[in-house]
Parts: C-alpha cells; structure tokens; sequence
C-alpha cells in the first residue's frame, strides 16, 4: 500500500522541481520530504530521484507516479469536501498561496479573521510568484491562491479552476522630493520617457507590465535599478536615483523624500481568489473566498 503523505511530497517535488521548493509548499522542512521520497522509494522498490548538478530530477517512473499521485489526491479532496459539506463548518487545513504584497497588505488581517470566526479552519499561507500561482492551484499543490492581473494583461483561467474577484488595486507614479512632477494634479504615461526607472526584475508581473504599459504609450523605459521588494524600491526612488509605478496594497506609508503623484488614466489591477471548481462545494473555500473579499473592502480595493 503507497503512503498518501509520500506520494504528496513526490507530487510537490515534480510541480516545484526541486525538494527545497516542495518543502516550503508543505510546510515541511527539506529534510523531511527528503525522508518521504526515500521512504517511497523503499515502498515502490524504484529509484524516484536523480541528482543533477546542485539539484534533483525526477526518473522516468517518478514522472509516471507522480500523475498518478495527482490524480489520487484529487479524489481524497474530493472525499473531504464532501465530509466538511456536510458538516457545514469550515474545517481541515487549508492551504493559501498569495503574491508579495497581498500577503503583507491583505492575508494578515483575512488569516485572523478566519481564525477567530472559524476555530476548526486551519488556514496556511505560503507567499508565492503569481506567474505560478494559478497552475499550481490547477495541480492541487494549494487549495486557494489570491492572483492578480493588470488592465492591459488579463489574468488565463484555465479549465477546472474557479475564480472571484476581490477587488482592484491602483498604482502610483513615485517620485523623488523635488521631482518636475511633484504638484502636479495628474501625469499622462507619455510624459514619462526621459525618466529613470526603478522596477522588479525581469520575469517577474510587476516588471513585465511596466514594459508593456510604457511601450503602448510609444517609448521604451529606461531602467536603471531593479529590485524584488517594494520597501528597496521606495529607498531607490528617495535616494534621487529613479522614478517607480507601485501598486497601493501593501506598499505601507510612504517614506520622507518619495512623493506619489497620480497617473491618468490610473493603471489599475485586478485581484482574485483562485480554487479548483471541483472544491467549489467546501466550506473553507466560499468562507475563505467572503473572507478576502471583505479584507479587500477594508484595505481600500473598490
């Protein structure tokens, strides 16, 4: 008889390509899904990982089991949703994976509330790329994602997930004190093609929507420093050294030396929460999905 718990830590390895990332989707540490996998493959008698370079790869078979696994775990989620329905409580754990700055600005608040009004929810978050997000609700690695899209960059649903939109979240034009900008009512996007830029690096949403939204008013930007945080960005910006775009959730107070100056039209994006359809049934899910949609209203998403 395979183990469940040992087929779920193969079936994160195979998503998330490696045993570190599997671990942090688990909750688990490496060394404890290191141990899973040797132990499934004592089980199965079956080489499951091979090393390559600093890292893992799975085997011809581990491929093969690891569908298989999905296809098992999604029949135990299927079993549980229809015990937790029936009880009609939020129960069980539930896994949430949500982008940087909605996991500061939106999931504290949401994570609290759902512990105080349902004890028996037991809700995890893990902070997770939104280029990843939706796919890896599709492949059962988390129950629920919150996701975002931009208005020129709308967001793929793929079949079999589910989706609600929590609200909108608008961005700024950051400049430093002293800036020609500053005082200004409003600044349209083509005024912006001398400037220096402080953005995410490539590769990442942020990153890709401020090329494409600075190339559909007719020049390329010009950037000069990138950094993942929001916090190293805002430091850029009032050290004199760039101008910046950054969405309004999560982003905190401004600090002395960065002036925001609105942007029209205003560059908007959308947040959803993202659950596989097949789970739609399960209380945690439509508690959750209220949840974050009432945090959005308290955080100022329209």
């Amino acid at each position: 008889m395979l183990d469940l718990a040992r087929l779920r830590a193969l079936h994160a390895v195979s998503v998330h390509g490696s045993v570190a990332g599997a671990a942090t989707a688990l909750g688990y540490t490496a060394s404890a899904v290191s141990q899973q996998i040797t132990k499934l493959e004592r089980e199965t008698r079956t080489t499951l990982l091979e090393r390559r370079g600093r890292g893992v790869a799975l085997t011809e078979e581990a491929v093969h089991l690891a569908a298989t696994a999905q296809r098992l775990l999604a029949i135990v989620e299927q079993a549980e949703t229809t015990l937790e329905e029936r009880r009609g409580r939020p129960t069980g754990r539930l896994s949430v994976g949500a982008f940087a700055s909605a996991a500061r600005g939106l999931l504290p608040g949401v994570l609290a509330a759902l512990a105080r009004e349902h004890p028996a929810l037991d809700a995890r978050l893990t902070e997770v790329d939104p280029h990843l997000s939706v796919d890896l609700v599709a492949k059962g690695v988390i129950d629920l994602a919150v996701a975002h899209d931009w208005d020129i960059a709308p967001l793929p649903a793929p079949q079999g997930v589910a989706q609600a939109v929590i609200g909108e979240d608008r961005c700024d034009l950051l400049v430093p004190e002293g800036h020609r900008m500053v005082g200004r009512t409003s600044v349209r996007r083509e005024e912006l093609a001398k400037e220096r830029w402080v953005c995410q690096p490539p590769g990442t949403v942020c990153h890709d929507w401020l090329i494409r939204t600075l190339r559909t008013a007719g020049y390329e930007p010009d950037i000069r420093h990138q950094a993942e945080e929001n916090h190293t960005q805002l430091a850029l910006v009032a050290a004199g050294l760039g101008v910046a775009m950054i969405p309004r959730l999560g982003r905190g107070p401004l600090p002395p030396g960065v002036v925001a100056v609105r942007l029209d039209p205003v560059p908007v994006r959308r947040l959803y929460a993202l659950w596989r359809a097949q789970a739609a049934r399960r209380p945690a899910i439509t508690a959750t999905v209220a949840a974050l949609q009432a945090g959005g209203a308290e955080a100022g998403l329209t």
